[in-house]
């Protein structure tokens, strides 16, 4: 009777684990679409060059990718308004729920950037490729952290390498809202001098769509 007890007894707390785990994995999940949604769209800076003519009218579009596989993935790329067909920056996003509750959005580059200009219109030109094509910018993760309904984070002090203009590091602030994304990226010299990216505060992109 006593070895009866004792299997019933492990078997429902083995339910109850399992069931708690599921819900943890269900629950990130959603927690990852949620702020994947938030960020899916086209925006630009117009208003804000409007106002400020230190400001260039930036596009940006960013969009799904490989829905059908595992993770939260974005195409991203950004242009000057009037040129979008030469953009000047392209990226993959890869959102991530860490264990402390916070979320990071790891970068990475393209393998073939030209190829893919546009593509945010067609996103499921990716399928045929893999995470392969992709070359991840280490210490360049974006760490988000949710403030009631909306997303802000950086990244983490100098680990950003960038060769740009000069620059020895990059660093990334960012806020991510409902109809707005505040980005400022900035790059910095040896001796901690600002040599590229917006001087007064972060570029403000407003949802189009």
């Amino acid at each position: 009777m006593k070895r009866t007890y004792l299997y019933l007894a492990t078997a429902i707390f083995s339910f109850i684990m399992s069931s708690c785990n599921s819900y943890k994995s269900v629950n990130k999940s959603d927690e990852l679409k949620a702020l994947q949604t938030l960020m899916t769209g086209s925006f630009d800076s117009s208003e804000q060059a409007t106002a400020d003519d230190s400001y260039y009218n930036i596009s940006l579009h960013m969009y799904p990718i490989w829905t059908s596989k595992d993770g939260h993935w974005l195409y991203v790329e950004q242009a000057l308004n009037s040129n979008q067909n030469k953009p000047y920056r392209q990226r993959v996003y890869q959102l991530e729920k860490l264990e402390n509750g916070k979320f990071s959005s790891k970068v990475y580059t393209l393998e073939n950037p030209k190829e893919a200009i546009g593509k945010w219109k067609t996103p499921d030109y990716f399928d045929q490729f893999d995470i392969s094509m992709l070359k991840e910018r280490e210490g360049c993760a974006v760490i988000l952290e949710k403030k009631g309904n909306y997303y802000t984070g950086s990244t983490n002090e100098k680990d950003c390498k960038s060769t740009m203009r000069g620059a020895s590091y990059a660093t990334s602030e960012v806020t991510v809202k409902a109809n707005e994304i505040v980005s400022w990226d900035r790059g910095f010299d040896a001796k901690d001098e600002h040599v590229w990216g917006a001087e007064k505060a972060g570029y403000v992109f407003k949802r189009l769509k």
